[in-house]
């Protein structure tokens, strides 16, 4: 909690902790009257997740369209593309 700026409530921490482990992304240990939390899902793991999500939500699950809209913005380059492309050749 001492990394908050400003401090969270407890109970508002709390709230959000066991949240977390009704939802499966949180296990506990005890150690006496102490717990240790514990992440069940790789950070990873849960922004690959997200990334589907908002793909899913916003670029009717097509993530070429994403691409293409990254180009489009340009953040995205046509070397970066290339990148890309011999990533996924080589990896055969």
């Amino acid at each position: 909690m001492e990394q908050f700026e400003p401090r969270p409530n407890f109970n508002t921490l709390s709230n959000q902790v066991h949240t977390l482990m009704e939802d499966g992304f949180l296990e506990r240990k005890a150690y006496g009257s102490n717990y240790q939390y514990i992440p069940v899902v790789s950070r990873k793991a849960y922004s690959l997740d997200g990334f589907h999500g908002l793909v899913n939500e916003y670029f009717d699950s097509s993530y070429s369209s994403v691409v293409l809209g990254l180009v489009e913005e340009e953040r995205l380059s046509v070397d970066d593309l290339k990148r890309i492309i011999d990533k996924i050749e080589n990896r055969k």
